[in-house]
């Protein structure tokens, strides 16, 4: 999941903001990773990023005690771990919850608020553009306002696991790991769009599967070895859908996800040259598109509870 950023966010560490704003133009807002540098006063362990789609990050940082300005995208939170007070104030309105796993926070782009955290905590928050849930919207043929509504320590098991999932799903493998990311976009702004604006927004479940024509199209272009385009774009491009249709009708056809698919065929792949030649761990490891040895064997583990090694002296 750990990528380079295009900016240092401690940059901002310099720029303290002397007026709140809160109908800051668009244009004039801080990038939500900037400016949660600065409010932390610290990196990201880990950052994923998928222009212009959004991206997700892994902090832990001390307390805060700080008004977090505007920001250019919605950034919504969840907690793996922990119990811990939160104090939020908007104006003359005070919200206080407990950040705990099963809930979740958002801060709608361009609001503001102070914020009072009195200790040390981890988080992962999703930074989501306002343009992506209105795509989504589009997908789904919907009319509806996509505005989020301020939440703090809101219960919402749902999108909580389906953020830290994130945190604790990633293979090490930018392909596997760049499609996961993709895919999981589509069903959080889903999610968002369902449970937590200010009108009720419903999405009628998706009936069929893909034809076996555009199926096998899709399958063919996710077991390529070449380098062709396997994003969620690409391949709903391919079969004539919006990338929210995609992920149904194709998880309606096989059972499995695009990104789930993709992991097992990867998975068989590492098991047929384990199993049938002579080429080291390492070097099965590189073949696949794995950053390292040691992402590939978690990676293995995590699907078949042995290590690659291990795996391999069993079938031989």
């Amino acid at each position: 999941m750990s990528k380079p950023m295009s900016r240092d966010p401690l940059e901002a560490l310099l720029v303290v903001p002397a007026v709140r704003q809160d109908n800051m133009p668009a244009a004039e807002r801080r990038p939500a990773d900037v400016e949660m540098a600065r409010v932390l006063k610290t990196t990201p362990l880990r950052m994923a990023t998928d222009p212009p789609n959004g991206a997700i990050a892994y902090w832990e940082h001390g307390a805060l005690h700080d008004v977090v300005e505007p920001m250019a995208e919605h950034v919504v939170m969840a907690y793996p771990v922990g119990s811990q007070r939160l104090e939020r104030r908007t104006g003359t309105s005070v919200a206080i919850g407990t950040a705990r796993p099963g809930v979740v926070t958002v801060i709608p782009a361009g609001s503001t608020s102070r914020w009072d955290i009195h200790h040390p905590m981890k988080v992962v928050q999703l930074y989501l553009p306002q343009a992506t849930l209105e795509r989504i919207l589009g997908e789904v043929d919907k009319i509806a306002s996509g505005d989020l509504l301020e939440r703090t320590a809101h219960p919402d098991v749902t999108t909580s696991r389906l953020l830290l999932s994130a945190a604790e799903v990633l293979d090490g493998c930018e392909l596997l790991d760049t499609l996961f990311r993709q895919q999981l976009t589509v069903l959080l702004a889903t999610r968002l769009l369902a449970a937590h604006t200010g009108s009720s927004t419903t999405f009628q479940p998706t009936i069929g599967g893909l034809s076996p024509k555009v199926l096998r199209r899709a399958i063919e272009r996710l077991r390529s070895d070449s380098d062709a385009d396997v994003s969620l774009a690409a391949l709903a491009l391919d079969a004539g859908l919006s990338r929210y249709h995609f992920c149904r009708a194709f998880k309606e056809s096989t059972g499995l996800s695009p990104h789930a698919w993709l992991r097992q065929h990867r998975l068989e792949q590492a098991m047929r040259m384990l199993r049938d030649t002579d080429a080291s761990v390492v070097s099965v490891a590189a073949e696949l598109g794995y950053a390292s040895q040691s992402a590939f064997a978690a990676a293995f583990r995590r699907l078949t509870s042995e290590t690659p090694s291990n795996w391999r002296r069993r079938a031989s």
